[in-house]
């Protein structure tokens, strides 16, 4: 008995040199807490007043300018044809590195990351370089009056580049982590690998999928650096609602600059909202 009484004593001596003191605990949240309220509460907040600060009439005014309506127009723009396109790349690329063995799949994984790891003004001064009057394919596409840089295919090559990895980047875990014993299964079932896709790899993907979706779309619609660098700026048509937002507020037009930016505040808190019930789904599955 005494042999277990100290075995016990131990193992709770153990777990009381685990536990941090109260003090440590309340620390860090306080400091965690203080941190969120200043850096995104209060902005949020102060953009919400701005936006505002001359009455709704006002705030409705400046959405309603043409111009804050044609950015708004082309962000959607931009997204509806983006987030098809990498929704479309990332599944293909996700089961192609997941489910086969090739000659440059590490490659393909790394270049993948290439956006993180790549300012968004270089990737846009990238396309500038292949595309604008005094790059490679400059001459060719003058001489058959086919705009890119400074017009709205730009602006989609721009945000497609910087978009490309959300969704790979959320299906390829899940889908090691998977792996194929159940399409295995289907195949020798006599399933199609169509079917196979839609009634087995979807279902199972499907959180990770909207989940990257929801992200690369907050990304199409918020991006700045790159955009800016192929869009010139040019009012009611290359630019988008946060072009059109930077542009107001270097004129001074303080409400309307709010005014665009608590849209792009609106869509990240939805943003945020849907991320937390994809991620609890996501969890619970």
């Amino acid at each position: 008995m005494n042999a277990i009484t100290q075995q016990v004593k131990l193992v709770e001596h153990q777990q009381l040199a685990l536990q941090d003191p109260d003090w440590v605990k309340w620390s860090l949240i306080a400091i965690a807490v203080g941190f969120i309220g200043l850096f995104i509460c209060l902005p949020l907040g102060l953009v919400i007043v701005k936006a505002f600060s001359k009455g709704v009439a006002a705030y409705v005014e400046a959405l309603a300018e043409p111009d804050t309506l044609a950015a708004i127009r082309l962000s959607l723009l931009i997204a509806a044809v983006t987030v098809p396109l990498n929704t479309v790349f990332g599944v293909a690329a996700a089961w192609a590195i997941t489910r086969f063995d090739f000659n440059g799949k590490s490659l393909l994984t790394t270049l993948i990351d290439l956006p993180f790891s790549v300012s968004p003004v270089i990737s846009g001064l990238i396309f500038v370089l292949l595309f604008g009057a005094e790059g490679w394919f400059g001459d060719w596409l003058m001489a058959h009056d086919v705009k890119i840089i400074f017009a709205t295919p730009g602006i989609i090559l721009a945000t497609l580049f910087i978009t490309f990895p959300f969704v790979a980047r959320q299906l390829i875990p899940l889908m090691q982590e998977m792996g194929n014993q159940e399409e295995e299964a289907a195949l020798s079932l006599g399933a199609s690998g169509w079917r196979t896709f839609w009634s087995v790899t979807l279902p199972n993907i499907k959180w990770a999928l909207l989940y990257g979706v929801l992200l690369c779309n907050a990304r199409a619609m918020g991006e700045f650096g790159a955009v800016s660098v192929v869009s010139g700026h040019i009012r009611g048509l290359t630019n988008t609602l946060p072009l059109h937002v930077e542009v107001n507020y270097n004129e001074y037009n303080i409400v309307g600059a709010f005014a665009g930016a608590s849209i792009l505040a609106a869509l990240a808190i939805v943003t945020l909202i849907l991320k937390t019930v994809l991620e609890w789904q996501q969890n619970r599955r």
